[in-house]
């Protein structure tokens, strides 16, 4: 993933998480993330992307996907999990986890699969980009404005390394 601040890059896990490994894959080959922006940085927790623009305008989405929160992972620090409303509403919003956020995991009670968020892959290098962009000044635009960074930062691109 370039982004305007620098490099990370992801190693996805399609064993543990192949439903969203795949709708994630979808979207990177529909250069859908290109031009997008973090548009969410809580310090501490997350920094969030997906389909929101500079502008705080929406880019088009496919059908949500089924949660996989029950795949046996942890959202640790460095992780990357689908962001979502209720269950099964996740599409292209994602974020990289700051902290081990237990508190996300799926919750072992719930034979429903309705809790948690999917962690479907890790930050294999370039941490150091993630805590800078987490650094940066917020109170910008977007859907969460006080969590906006002031300055967009900007995923140039998103591509597939073998």
């Amino acid at each position: 993933m370039e982004t305007s601040s620098g490099n990370i890059a992801i190693e996805l896990d399609e064993t543990h998480a192949p439903q969203t490994v795949r709708n994630f894959l979808r979207y990177v080959a529909e250069h859908h993330f290109d031009g997008t922006v973090v548009y969410r940085v809580v310090p501490g927790f997350v920094i969030q992307a997906g389909s929101y623009e500079a502008d705080g305008g929406y880019r088009g989405v496919h059908d949500a996907i089924p949660l996989e929160a029950n795949n046996g992972l942890s959202n640790l620090r460095g992780t990357v999990a689908m962001a979502r409303t209720d269950p099964a509403t996740a599409t292209a919003e994602f974020f990289i986890n700051l902290a081990d956020n237990h508190s996300l995991d799926h919750h072992a009670d719930d034979p429903q699969n309705s809790t948690g968020y999917a962690v479907f892959g890790r930050v294999v290098s370039g941490m150091d980009v993630v805590d800078r962009i987490a650094a940066v000044p917020i109170g910008g635009v977007g859907p969460f404005p006080s969590q906006a960074p002031t300055k967009p930062i900007t995923i140039l691109r998103i591509s597939v390394v073998h």
